[in-house]
């Protein structure tokens, strides 16, 4: 068993440390008080290739799979989660169109963010579904060689700056989970419009946004695989991102305990730097051993994405990573501002900001308790056991 990274891999990971420590570390704080998504971050994370990291070579993108977009994820997350949140973004959207979408939309949608001239959305939750996925109210109803989609989505991340939303829609809502049907929606069809950001508490750079579908007509090349297909389609993708969301975690939580104890070594108290006394010392142990515990289920659970097992048998593995390393970013960045005292509160250090854009990590894309429930299955299942 190998755990070191191969070459290219690990090449990819010291370019992009070099990139988040001299592009993203300087402008931060500045993200998160302008509140305005960073074109000009974005312009060179396509210039680098970041955005088609997880995306196929016959697609346009580089082949490097999840684990090479985990590896991006995690040293921008250091500094800024918006920023890792626009990388986040290239797989989201995409990942239901490579599972269950047609070779057209995939050299077309697919390759187009690859290579940076498209950017699409997720639009899946609603104001009375969000983590119950059946609770979905939008409509999709046969029209012509189409169909008519009416109903809003919100809490949408980069919905202000797409080209496409891929809508989660009922198409028979007596069907239960074979009711489900997911489209490809061009943001400039007749009947679609964005409302006003969101006021968040953090990742504020990357705004969210609802998105309503007033009557939008798409052709039936919009279509997401078969209909009634939806529903499992939209289940793999969210499993596939699993330690995608992870990435952002441990990066976070690497980003916090990194500012804290440079904070703790130049500050004195009691006649020593902070860095030196064993109570703080033990606090170091316990997240260093934490974050390498979670940096482990992640970069397995993204090996295991890239080896197409992220089915319902292998779920609870995804979810643990997603599980382990958004909580234990809660846990470093509150740590981070326990460590720096009432510094640590204020807007001239880091920590509060880390310790904001951390509680979005553990609600987003299948909340801390949606993990548990699927690892509680898993083992209730026996697909996690051992023997």
């Amino acid at each position: 068993m190998d755990f070191s990274l191969s070459p290219e891999l690990s090449e990819l990971q010291l370019t992009v440390r070099r990139l988040a420590q001299q592009r993203v570390r300087p402008i931060a704080r500045e993200l998160d008080e302008a509140g305005v998504y960073p074109e000009e971050l974005f312009k060179r994370f396509v210039e680098a290739g970041l955005m088609g990291l997880a995306i196929p070579e016959q697609y346009g993108g580089s082949g490097a799979g999840v684990l090479g977009l985990v590896l991006a994820i995690e040293e921008v997350a250091k500094y800024c989660q918006s920023s890792a949140l626009m990388l986040l973004l290239s797989r989201l959207p995409t990942s239901p169109i490579l599972i269950g979408g047609s070779e057209e939309q995939k050299q077309h949608w697919v390759r187009g963010v690859a290579d940076g001239s498209l950017r699409g959305a997720f639009a899946l939750s609603e104001t009375a579904a969000g983590s119950w996925v059946l609770g979905q109210t939008t409509r999709a109803v046969r029209d012509g060689n189409g169909y008519r989609i009416r109903g809003n989505k919100v809490w949408m991340s980069g919905s202000t700056v797409a080209d496409f939303y891929v809508v989660s829609t009922k198409t028979d809502p007596e069907a239960g989970h074979a009711g489900f049907t997911s489209f490809i929606v061009p943001r400039e069809t007749a009947g679609v419009s964005v409302g006003a950001a969101d006021r968040k508490m953090g990742v504020t750079a990357v705004p969210t946004a609802e998105v309503i579908f007033d009557d939008v007509w798409v052709s039936n090349e919009m279509r997401i695989g078969e209909e009634g297909s939806g529903f499992r389609t939209t289940m793999l993708a969210l499993n596939s991102m699993r330690p995608i969301v992870a990435a952002r975690g441990i990066g976070l939580a690497e980003g916090a305990l990194m500012y804290a104890v440079s904070y703790d070594r130049a500050r004195r108290a009691f006649g020593q730097a902070i860095s030196d006394f064993q109570g703080v010392r033990w606090i170091y142990a316990e997240l260093a051993t934490e974050i390498e515990a979670a940096r482990l289920l992640t970069y397995r659970a993204a090996s295991m994405v890239d080896a197409g097992q992220f089915d319902r048998e292998h779920a609870p593995f995804l979810s643990m990573a997603k599980y382990a390393a958004t909580e234990l970013a809660v846990k470093a960045s509150g740590w981070a501002v326990q460590l720096l005292g009432a510094a640590g509160y204020m807007k001239d250090h880091m920590t509060e900001l880390y310790y904001r854009d951390a509680r979005q990590l553990t609600l987003v894309e299948g909340t801390s308790q949606i993990q548990q429930n699927l690892i509680g299955q898993g083992v209730a299942k026996s697909d996690v056991w051992w023997d």
